[in-house]
């Protein structure tokens, strides 16, 4: 447990969310992976958006108040965590074992039909794709090519190790991977639909 942040199970924040429905709960993934299925009260606060300081500088986060983060795992929502106590945030709960624990434990989870892959499945279709791609072009057009396919390789492994991804923090800057966030509205005062 780190110093910035305290962990909840999915049962948890289940009572939790029936005693407070209004306690601020922020999914920290992507906005498609949020349209693919998030629990029901959570508000879409994308990691690579998220500015705390502006959110209780906005009082749309009050100090006092606790705010409990979730995304797929849990490892974007320490990393969340961490911003927030940085911002001087001090009540902050993460959800363990995140979206997934959730939906293992059965409980309800709302989904919009049509959404763009999660960023884990458009980090493995990426990956895979750019494999393919050195093998054939080293077998029919140059040796060297095959490095592609190596260097992809060593990526996966490092992501494996160290729970960060280059490949996913640059699929996260894709267009439809940057659709606009509820709290991103409600910290700028954007009129835009969400």
């Amino acid at each position: 447990m780190s110093a910035s942040h305290f962990f909840v199970s999915p049962a948890e924040l289940q009572q939790q969310l029936a005693v407070s429905p209004s306690l601020a709960l922020l999914d920290v993934r992507t906005p498609a992976e949020f349209s693919a299925g998030h629990i029901p009260q959570a508000r879409s606060a994308p990691l690579n958006q998220l500015k705390p300081k502006v959110l209780l500088e906005a009082e749309i986060i009050f100090r006092n108040q606790p705010v409990c983060l979730v995304c797929r795992t849990d490892a974007r929502a320490i990393l969340a965590a961490d911003e927030f106590a940085a911002a001087g945030h001090t009540r902050i709960a993460v959800v363990q074992g995140g979206t997934l624990a959730w939906i293992a434990a059965g409980l309800p989870v709302t989904r919009a039909p049509g959404q763009a892959a999660s960023l884990e499945r458009q980090v493995r279709i990426a990956a895979g794709s750019l494999v393919f791609i050195g093998v054939v072009l080293g077998w029919f057009v140059h040796r060297g090519f095959f490095g592609l396919s190596a260097f992809v390789g060593a990526g996966l492994v490092f992501a494996g190790i160290t729970d960060s991804c280059g490949l996913g923090l640059s699929l996260l800057r894709l267009p439809w991977n940057q659709r606009f966030s509820s709290i991103t509205h409600f910290a700028t005062g954007d009129k835009r639909n969400n």
